[in-house]
């Protein structure tokens, strides 16, 4: 069992002793295992006019603009800030698009599951002597926040041919099976010469240990802390062991790039983060594709291969964004800066559709979307360690509470964090939250530093917080918040405890304590704020919130449940906004518990109350997280699975068809599938307001 946590280890791994990294000697001659090179073609070098014009007709040279839509005959490129806008020709699903081989989509179905839609495996070709295996679930993969939509994903494995041979990021366990024998179908896996790796996890273990297995001589490509990672592998409790023949791995630093002919020059771009510090882009100045690994991407299972008809993933990615990239915006940044100045045909991301069409949109989105979050008036610090994943999945549904509630987060990985740089984020926050696992019965030595950094240099009004994961016992959590208590810190949430794989109600929590951690600083920050405000400025603002505050509107109760998670909020802000089909608009802030459950697709019942009913008092309590917002009424379940109030004047039953943006609420539309009028006598409850800063 490892003891204790060491630095240089993927937190979503193990972190056991670092050894050497070596490997058998590269295979000469064609086919062979070449060395890693340094790029002849520079990162950033573009291509040539003639070249790009000649490999790709109707590549846009720069300068050069287009007004066509989706109908356009120009492929994407990709250079710079100013990404130029360019669509590309609109294909069917599963319809090879005019730089791909002639070809229909070939799927493997695995029948082994009793799904109403089995897994199944979609092999596609791209470019250049490119293909992608989509290995493909139609429901929810895994219990974590950002699965949360339960759309389905796919894991995306692409197999670049040419001299020699290159397989990129290989799926997780459950699809170990059916994957390597769609891959066998269509290639030979004697002849296969890398495996290179955007970033390592203990899920994907299984699926290299039977692959290595297959094709022994296959030469691993990844990041110093993915080799590490990977010659550690064996300390990873209840996961199959790498073969035990010395791992021939090829690391790559700085600009290393690796030929394997016929122009397939790939260049490897380093890209990590606090959640992957082994991440690891690659791009193929061949093809112009950019394989992205876990950035652009989303989790949505479908036929379509690119991403024809893109506004309609605008919630997909953006949701996939706020989970996984929100809390690492400075390390976002970072990474387009790098990536910005490669000719780009379409990103090949881990996840979901490749982005081809939305390709402009989509990258301006995420520096969009980094730099407002980098600009929130308020810091959290979230410092963590994980040995098996568990603790920075808990992590990750904390930091998307913090980020929905308008709070920057500022994440910092103490196995890859130095003491200085966890000094300077907990020295421009407002508050701390330390998340730790238990390592026989300890806390790991980067926790216990970090946590020494935290006693004696952060100031005692700081708002803090405590959680983490556990097998058996769970000392760690317990042990730093009693430092934390005897130090006199404040709390802003009970200690999290978690055994083992957080579900779906343990991620709700966390959010939960996300938000109410967030609400709790912007509480204390407002206060302060009205200390130095003038009086004429009070005045002046006063009389527009009265004005705004005369705006009125029927009193409900929306309630909402999605598989295991349900909750309800009392709303005011209520609109009829459609004859034809029966529709309502519904704004909901972003920091209500409710917000994660009012997506596309999904369903709640809108109760409207009646005058005179206590039920209006009820909802207007503070709920802690994970309460039952139900408890102590009388309801029923509507045909959709939500709470119909006994007590309510009447109730709909709708579903989410799309929301929009509005500063700081979500404007949710949804249709009216049914509805009843409960109490035929009674009259509509109506919110009257003296003040429109607040409800």
């Amino acid at each position: 069992m490892v003891s204790q946590l060491k630095r240089s280890a993927p937190s979503h791994l193990s972190f056991p002793r670092v050894r050497g990294l070596g490997g058998r000697p590269p295979r000469a001659g064609v086919g062979g295992q070449a060395p890693l090179l340094k790029p002849t073609l520079k990162m950033g070098t573009p291509a040539t006019p003639a070249r790009r014009e000649k490999k790709f007709p109707g590549m846009m040279k720069a300068g050069q603009r287009s007004e066509a839509g989706v109908g356009s005959q120009f492929p994407k490129r990709f250079s710079g800030r100013d990404v130029m806008r360019t669509l590309g020709t609109s294909l069917t699903p599963g319809q090879p698009d005019r730089h791909t081989q002639p070809s229909h989509p070939i799927v493997t179905v695995d029948r082994s599951m009793s799904n109403a839609k089995a897994r199944d495996v979609q092999v596609f070709p791209l470019r250049e002597g490119t293909i992608v295996l989509r290995s493909r679930t139609w429901d929810r993969l895994k219990f974590e926040i950002e699965y949360a939509l339960q759309r389905g994903t796919t894991a995306n494995t692409y197999l670049i041919q040419a001299d020699r041979t290159a397989l990129i990021d290989p799926p997780g366990e459950t699809f170990t099976t059916i994957f390597l024998d769609t891959l066998q179908q269509r290639f030979d896996l004697s002849q296969l010469d890398y495996l290179i790796l955007g970033h390592v996890n203990p899920n994907r273990i299984a699926t290299l240990t039977r692959l290595l297995e297959l094709a022994p001589q296959v030469q691993i490509v990844c990041s110093n802390p993915a080799a590490i990672a990977l010659r550690n592998a064996d300390n990873i409790a209840s996961l199959t062991a790498l073969p035990e023949q010395p791992l021939n791995l090829q690391v790559v630093r700085g600009d290393d790039g690796l030929d394997l002919g016929q122009g397939h020059l790939l260049q490897f771009i380093l890209t990590p983060t606090p959640r992957w510090p082994d991440e690891l882009c690659t791009y193929d100045p061949q093809s112009c594709l950019l394989f992205t690994d876990k950035f652009f991407g989303a989790h949505r299972c479908g036929d379509q291969v690119f991403d024809e008809g893109w506004s309609s993933l605008a919630e997909d990615r953006r949701y996939y964004f706020d989970c996984l990239h929100a809390a690492q915006a400075n390390q976002v940044l970072s990474a387009l800066d790098k990536l910005e100045a490669l000719d780009v045909y379409a990103y090949a991301p881990a996840h979901g559709p490749l982005v081809r069409y939305g390709l402009t949109e989509l990258t301006h989105a995420y520096r969009h979307w980094s730099v407002a979050q980098q600009a929130q008036e308020l810091t959290v610090a979230l410092i963590y360690a994980s040995a098996y994943g568990n603790t920075a999945t808990l992590a990750q549904a904390i930091a998307r509470g913090l980020t929905r509630a308008g709070v920057n987060v500022e994440s910092i990985n103490c196995e890859f964090a130095e003491p200085t740089e966890i000094q300077a984020a907990l020295a421009k926050s407002a508050g701390f939250i330390i998340g730790s696992p238990t390592l026989g019965g300890h806390v790991p030595t980067p926790i216990q530093t970090a946590l020494g950094i935290v006693l004696s240099t952060v100031a005692t009004d700081k708002l803090a917080g405590v959680f983490g994961s556990f097998g058996w016992s769970g000392e760690a959590v317990d042990i730093i918040e009693g430092k934390l208590r005897d130090a006199g810190y404040r709390f802003g949430f009970d200690p999290i405890r978690v055994k083992f794989k957080p579900t779906d109600a343990d991620l709700q929590i966390c959010e939960e304590v996300g938000v109410d951690f967030a609400q709790a600083l912007k509480r204390s920050r407002k206060a302060e704020a009205r200390k130095v405000v003038s009086g004429l400025q009070q005045s002046q603002a006063a009389r527009t919130e009265q004005a705004v505050g005369r705006i009125v509107g029927s009193l409900c109760v929306v309630a909402a449940k999605r598989g295991d998670m349900e909750s309800a909020m009392l709303a005011s802000w209520v609109s009829q906004a459609t004859f034809t089909p029966p529709g309502l608009t519904v704004a909901v802030a972003k920091d209500r518990a409710i917000e994660s459950l009012m997506h596309s697709g999904d369903v709640f019942v809108l109760n409207i109350l009646a005058e005179g009913k206590p039920l209006q008092r009820h909802f207007m309590k503070p709920f802690q997280p994970g309460e039952d917002r139900f408890a102590g009424l009388e309801t029923t379940l509507a045909e959709n699975g939500c709470r119909v109030l006994n007590d309510a004047l009447a109730y709909l039953e709708c579903t989410v068809q799309n929301r929009m943006e509005c500063g700081d609420h979500w404007l949710v539309y949804a249709t009216v599938d049914r509805g009843k009028v409960l109490d035929a006598s009674g009259q509509t409850a109506v919110h009257h307001r003296k003040s429109g800063s607040h409800y």
